[in-house]
């Protein structure tokens, strides 16, 4: 049994087994977790949230890697959540992005976390923006969440986000064809790294034709910068231009707005969560699987199925 006071009065004192003890119960949802959330999130509200996403293969691990070592430059507190694919057999991270991101592991001011997809849509695990809560009210000033990169769905981290970086490389080509209704949609900063690969100056000349075409967004025109990240050139100006879009979001108002946005959704995502939980009683259930057979047997159709179950249900 976890002693929930015990455990908040640690995280208050800055203790990061206690962050990493919560960071564990919230991704876990285990008991205790929703007090946990409340008390947390009175003291939420000091980070900067930074997604980094774009296609297998381009160097995200890496880039996130030396953007946390620019901001440790600038004495920035950074909460790194890296969501990696799911493992097959215990359901856990595979850790691959840990293993990369090794240089910045023992510095005292960031804390890696890794986190399972579980199959989540735009490898965004459902629980890290609850983690992103708690390393928020822990004191961290910048949170960067790394996702799989898979190209399902990633408008997940752009609502969890403030900034979201789309890293590319030159051979992405096909990827960013497949990809750019929802990658060039969400991009705040694109990034060309491995620029010194054949192809990087064409690919980058693509890539802005594809921003005129979109145009501005909110009067934000997303610029393309090159990097080569494995050697740190460029990473400066990525980190410059993130701080730059955050200004622009402050004093157009548009950070406020989202902040809303991003409230009124988790708002949403708990009822419905909650009004799940309370309506698959055991009752539900049989009726359930009685309606199943009926279905199966021709007897009536899905929707008068679910129209009697709520009927019987009452609710």
């Amino acid at each position: 049994m976890v002693n929930v006071d015990e455990l908040l009065a640690k995280f208050a004192e800055g203790n990061r087994r206690a962050l990493s003890r919560i960071i564990s119960l919230v991704e876990n949802r285990q008991e205790g977790m929703g007090r946990i959330m409340d008390a947390v999130y009175l003291r939420t509200g000091g980070a900067y949230r930074v997604g980094i996403t774009g296609p297998p293969g381009a160097g995200k691990s890496t880039m996130v890697s030396k953007l946390v070592m620019e901001a440790r430059k600038h004495d920035k507190q950074v909460g790194v959540i890296a969501v990696d694919p799911t493992s097959p057999f215990t359901g856990g991270a595979l850790l691959g992005d840990r293993i990369r991101m090794q240089e910045i592991g023992g510095d005292p001011g960031v804390f890696v976390r890794s986190m399972a997809t579980r199959g989540s849509l735009g490898g965004l695990a459902a629980a890290a923006t609850d983690v992103a809560d708690v390393m928020d009210a822990f004191g961290m000033d910048l949170i960067v969440t790394e996702t799989v990169g898979v190209g399902q769905c990633e408008l997940d981290i752009a609502e969890a986000c403030y900034t979201t970086v789309v890293v590319l490389v030159p051979e992405s080509g096909d990827a960013v064809q497949a990809m750019k209704a929802g990658l060039m949609e969400i991009a705040d900063l694109l990034v060309m790294n491995k620029s010194d690969r054949e192809g990087a100056e064409r690919m980058a000349r693509e890539i802005k034709a594809m921003l005129e075409l979109r145009g501005e967004r909110n009067g934000w025109e997303p610029p393309v910068l090159q990097t080569r990240a494995s050697f740190g050139e460029g990473i400066a100006e990525v980190y410059k231009e993130i701080w730059r879009h955050s200004d622009f979001l402050a004093e157009s108002g548009l950070l406020q707005i989202h902040r809303r946005t991003n409230v009124e959704h988790k708002i949403k995502e708990l009822i419905e969560a909650r009004l799940h939980e309370d309506f698959w009683d055991d009752d539900v259930v049989a009726r359930l699987e009685a309606a199943v057979e009926e279905v199966l047997k021709g007897k009536k159709t899905p929707r008068q199925a679910c129209s009697e179950i709520l009927s019987a249900s009452g609710k």
